[in-house]
């Protein structure tokens, strides 16, 4: 199947009691054991499994082209599971560009029990100096957040699998519509499902996806299982159905994107653009050949000028929300050093901005009219 038909059906059942053409939200937490003490349709408990769980992890798993998948109550939530899973004492390396929520959780919640570097990935020779006896997964995040940096999944992945260490991709702003980790040899890959996934920025959710049920994998579903930190059905139900238009939405992001993305770069306010569908990104080839059909929704642009002027361009906007997260249908931006703190690497004349699905003519009139008035 295409990845449009997989996102439409294989997430459904036709409920059999009903003949709903969609399945419904089953909010029960427990379910009826027989006489003998088995269950008869599998389910025990909903912290083990949900019939609404099961179709979102089955059609996120196809969509990405693995064997299975682990939903979660959030993408740190999912990001956790594979670092609880790890032994104590595992070296792990993750990027120098990274989300900030789970280069933060790595160093705080996992500082003496997990040791970690964060570095340039795609620079061979760091890479190769950084890893040690000890090192069992390199921690991959392409495009990046908020510099929009690239990882040549390929050659991280056979650096790491000739010496043992897994491969695991934050697929978050490309999603599987324009990059595919596993097909290139990652292990595993994770989503923010807040993201595009819910598409309209009113749940929240994470969900990692492997090729294979290893070792590390039994050990994620345990985590998941005893943890408990899972989505409700009812956030599992609208994932599914916001995951049936995630094809059609993601082009008109990124074709949004790109448009956006070429004004700026010309604009005599804006020092450069960072967005890898632009030929003057430094890694567009990386992106040419491992993204196909677009190169996500999300760009940054630095202004000429300081933290201030950057933040003056935020107070102009009419169709951009300032706010944090990204993936919704409607623009958003935001200063992103402000929000990740003072030990932030990001550019403070940095925006990072979710371009939405508004009409794009509408969106470059507002960044003009915005950086007009700086």
């Amino acid at each position: 199947m295409k990845i449009e038909t997989i996102a439409i059906h294989a997430g459904n059942k036709t409920d059999a009691d009903t003949q709903a053409v969609i399945q419904p939200i089953i909010m029960s937490t427990t379910f009826k054991r027989e006489v003998d003490g088995s269950y008869a349709n599998g389910y025990i408990y909903s912290r083990s499994a949900n019939p609404n769980r099961q179709l979102l992890e089955n059609v996120v798993a196809k969509l990405e082209g693995g064997v299975d998948a682990a939903a979660f109550s959030s993408g740190n939530a999912a990001g956790m599971a594979v670092f609880q899973a790890l032994e104590p004492g595992t070296h792990i390396i993750g990027p120098d560009d990274m989300y900030h929520g789970l280069r933060n959780q790595i160093k705080t919640l996992f500082a003496g029990v997990l040791e970690f570097d964060f570095i340039d990935v795609n620079d061979e020779a760091t890479l190769l100096a950084h890893i040690k006896p000890n090192t069992k997964l390199i921690w991959v995040e392409t495009p990046s957040n908020p510099l929009l940096k690239l990882t040549d999944i390929r050659k991280v992945v056979a650096i790491a699998h000739e010496r043992g260490i897994k491969v695991a991709c934050d697929n978050t702003f490309a999603s599987p519509v324009f990059q595919q980790p596993l097909a290139l040899g990652a292990d595993l890959v994770m989503h923010s499902t807040t993201k595009y996934f819910g598409g309209h920025s009113d749940l929240m959710g994470g969900i990692l996806i492997t090729p294979k049920q290893d070792d590390l994998w039994q050990k994620i579903r345990q985590v998941q299982e005893m943890g408990g930190a899972v989505p409700s059905p009812m956030d599992c139900y609208y994932l599914v159905r916001s995951l049936k238009t995630l094809p059609y939405r993601m082009r008109g992001h990124a074709a949004n994107a790109q448009q956006l993305a070429e004004y700026l770069e010309q604009h005599p306010k804006v020092e450069r653009v960072m967005y890898p569908g632009l030929p003057s990104h430094p890694q567009h080839d990386i992106a040419k050949a491992q993204m196909t059909g677009g190169y996500s929704g999300m760009l940054s642009f630095c202004v000429k000028g300081d933290a201030q002027t950057a933040k003056q361009v935020l107070s102009k906007l009419k169709f951009f929300t300032i706010a944090t997260s990204l993936g919704g249908v409607e623009s958003l931006i935001e200063h992103r050093a402000s929000v990740e703190g003072p030990d932030t690497k990001t550019p403070f004349n940095l925006l990072r901005v979710s371009v939405g699905l508004e009409h794009i003519d509408d969106l470059i009139a507002d960044m003009e009219q915005a950086l007009g008035a700086i």
